[in-house]
This record gives C-alpha cells, sequence and structure tokens, in this order.
C-alpha cells in the first residue's frame, strides 16, 4: 500500500482520521499498536487480566479478546473489581452517524459491546453524535446527519442490544438539562490550551468543534440521565447517581476525549469515578493495513447493505493479498498472512482459534492459495452481512421509538434498587 508523497510520516492517530508510518518510498507500513499505547500510557491487556475476567464472569473472552484484537484498557480491573463486588456500574459507546449505513468496521466495537452488555449484564447508554458530525464535515447539514442518527440507530438495533438495558439518544434530540448543565459545568473545568493539546484546535477552529468534546465527555457521567437509574425519574443531579462507575469500549482513536474526562472527572460538582476504557484495533481497510474503513472511501469498506455480488467482487478486487504474484512462488515461498486482508478478516469472524491457527501456518507454507483464502474471507462475510440484514428488516419505526425513549434501564438484578433518594 503505497502514498503519493515520497516524504516521510509517522503514524497518525486521532479521533478524525487514521493512517500507518510512510517510509521515504511512500509505504505505508501497519499500524503499531503496542507504541501507541506505550505513548498514550494506556495498559495492555494481559493473559492474567483474561483469566481474571473468566473467572470474574464465568464467560470465556470474547475470540476479540482472545486474539489481541480489543488489546488496551485504562481501568478495566477496576471494572472487574465492582463486578464481584456487586457494585453498579453501565457501560457507554457511541456513534458518529456520517452516512446512512453502518460499514463492517463500525459493527466490531458496537458487537463488541453488544457481548459485554450480555456477560456483565448491565445497561448501556449509547451516543449518536449528530451535533459532531454536522460541526466536523463541512459538506453534511444538522438536518442530514440527524436522519442519518435515525437510520444508523436502526443498525445499531439490529446488532442485538437488549431494549431493556439499552437507551439510545441522539445529541441533537436529546442533549438538554441534566446533561447539558454537566457539559457547561465541564466546559468550565477546561482550557482552550487542553483541547488544543489533545485534539490539534487552532485559531481556525470553529467554536462548537471546541464545545463538542464536552458533551461526548459528559456522556460518561451517571448525572446526564438521572430518569435511568431508578424507578421514580429524578429531578435533580446527586452524588449517588454520580457515584455509578462507567465502562467505555472504542476504537483507540477516541481515547485522547476520555484522557480529557479522566483528568477532571473529579473536579465536578458531583465527582463520578474516572470512567475505565477498553480500546479495539480498527478493522484494515481492504487496501491493506495502514488504514482503516471508511465511510469516505466506499471501496476501502465492506457496508452492511452490500449484496453477496459486492462483497465478492470488493475482496477479490481490492483486498490487499499476502501471497505470491505467481502459483508456484505460492506453492514455494508462502503467503505473509499478517498482512493479508482475508486473513485478517477470518480472525474476526472464525469462532474456531485452532481452525484460525490451521489456515494461518497452511497459507504461510503455501499450502493454501490466495484465492482459497478470499474465498472463506468471502463466505464468512457474506453470512456475517446477510444475517444483519435478515435483522434489520426487523426494526420498524415503532421498535426504534421503544429503544429512543428515555425510561428505567435495569441492572442484573431487575429488583435491585440504587441508594439514590
Amino acid at each position: 500500500m503505497a502514498a503519493n508523497s515520497s516524504s516521510t510520516a509517522e503514524q497518525d492517530i486521532n479521533p478524525w482520521s487514521v493512517a500507518g508510518a510512510r517510509d521515504e518510498s511512500g509505504n505505508i507500513s501497519q499500524i503499531d499498536y503496542v507504541s501507541l499505547a506505550q505513548k498514550w500510557n494506556t495498559q495492555l491487556i494481559s493473559q492474567d487480566l483474561l483469566d481474571r475476567f473468566e473467572k470474574v464472569t464465568g464467560h470465556k473472552p470474547h475470540r476479540w479478546l482472545r486474539r489481541g484484537l480489543f488489546f488496551s484498557h485504562r481501568d478495566f480491573d477496576k471494572i472487574l473489581t465492582k463486578k464481584e463486588k456487586g457494585e453498579p456500574f453501565f457501560l457507554y459507546t457511541g456513534r458518529g452517524p456520517s452516512t446512512g449505513s453502518l460499514h463492517l468496521g463500525h459493527t466490531i466495537p458496537l458487537s463488541f459491546t453488544k457481548w459485554l452488555q450480555d456477560v456483565l449484564d448491565v445497561p448501556l447508554v449509547f451516543m449518536l453524535t449528530d451535533d459532531e458530525k454536522a460541526l466536523f464535515k463541512d459538506t453534511l447539514t444538522f438536518e442530514d446527519t440527524m436522519q442519518y442518527a435515525m437510520d444508523n440507530a436502526k443498525d445499531i438495533i439490529a446488532l442485538g442490544f437488549d431494549l431493556k438495558k439499552t437507551f439510545i439518544y441522539s445529541d441533537l434530540k436529546y442533549v438538554s438539562s441534566h446533561f447539558l448543565m454537566n457539559a457547561w459545568e465541564f466546559g468550565k473545568l477546561v482550557t482552550f490550551n487542553q483541547v488544543r493539546g489533545a485534539f490539534g484546535f487552532n485559531e481556525s477552529t470553529n467554536i462548537g468543534r471546541l464545545f463538542f468534546p464536552s458533551v461526548q465527555c459528559v456522556a460518561a457521567f451517571a448525572t446526564s440521565y438521572p430518569e435511568l437509574w431508578a424507578e421514580e425519574p429524578q429531578k435533580n443531579r446527586s452524588q449517588p447517581i454520580a457515584d455509578i462507575a462507567c465502562l467505555i469500549p472504542m476504537g483507540i482513536d477516541q481515547d485522547p476525549y476520555f484522557r480529557l474526562l479522566r483528568e477532571n472527572s473529579h473536579r465536578m460538582r458531583f465527582p463520578s469515578p474516572k470512567p475505565a476504557l477498553i480500546h479495539s484495533k480498527f478493522l484494515t481497510a481492504l487496501q491493506g493495513p495502514g488504514g482503516k474503513m471508511s465511510s469516505s472511501e466506499p471501496n476501502s469498506a465492506i457496508f452492511m447493505t452490500d449484496t453477496p455480488k459486492q462483497i465478492k467482487t470488493k475482496i477479490n478486487k481490492y483486498a490487499f493479498s499476502g501471497g505470491q504474484v505467481t502459483v508456484e512462488d505460492h506453492r514455494r515461498l508462502g503467503g505473509n498472512p499478517d498482512v493479508d486482508v482475508a486473513y485478517i478478516y477470518l480472525t474476526y469472524f472464525e469462532e474456531d482459534d485452532a481452525k484460525l491457527a490451521e489456515i494461518y501456518t497452511k497459507y504461510k507454507s503455501g499450502e493454501i492459495l490466495t484465492g482459497e483464502l478470499k474465498a472463506m474471507a468471502i463466505k464468512a462475510l457474506q453470512e456475517n452481512v446477510a444475517e444483519f440484514q435478515e435483522k434489520r428488516k426487523l426494526v420498524t419505526d415503532e421498535v426504534l421509538e421503544q429503544y429512543m425513549t428515555p425510561r428505567r434501564l435495569y441492572f442484573a438484578d431487575k429488583e435491585k434498587t440504587l441508594p439514590i433518594r
């Protein structure tokens, strides 16, 4: 995978763009997640942590955890302690609606969040940042992004989130009252220099972009949703609500927001615990390691609206191969599964660890050819997308309204009452 410029550049990971390092010849390298974790001072997920997860939850770690596709965290161990003690916490994640359909890369952290909701048995608040997308993309209007948010919400529901434990909201429709109070209060605590350092803002950045981090950050405060935590909707923020902890599954590119939040959460009028974070790697673009699937580059992504024929064409035509040029050379020299996009996709969708290891070995030895490997990936992706599309047909406007209506959300024990007055 090559760039147009011959200049060198370090890898660039931020909430709006992702690119691997570039050498003097313009070749783009795989993203170095270990160095990123070191740079941002996150903790790599260890086998000890996975063993503890299984002990605490009684569930085998998800294959994406076992394979290091979710690779880094901040204070996930503290969430496991809360689970052990039966103390309440909730999940928070989000989606920036810039198109009417999710692509496969979007579904990875969302499907993982759904799995966490199931095994931890906790509520989820899901933010649709239709405000952010209009602020950061000059070609989009607020009307555009608000409609995309509704379309994306139906996609999200199709992934199987528990209605009794899930509240999905559009920023443009929901953010007011306690949520907005938290955002303004948090905004008082953060200086322009801090957001400039975290996000690279400058004198030409519009003021909407400057304020948005406050909105995304305070979504992790339970006090932003006092109506969700008790049978009788609460009218005010309070310390018992603020004490409910939060776990945020996310792509590693979103970490700058929540570093800012963790540095300031204790300074709120009703201080909240530092949110715990768990970070995913990016689902590789079809063109190969060094980038991620992007809605703005249709040939880099498998969309959840793609037909089986479109998926087959995209994999066969665009998926970067780690194989040799000729069959003879491939049989003799073998392929490189570590950079082969078809194999990388199988690491996400093949459940059987032993089968995946066998594919890796046989492709590397030359026993499996590139075409055969692509056929495996095509079959896996076609099945995943087709299953999603069948579930998506069942999500009506009435179902959407149920998920987007503020109401009490339940923790593991439906009868459990929180110390909220």
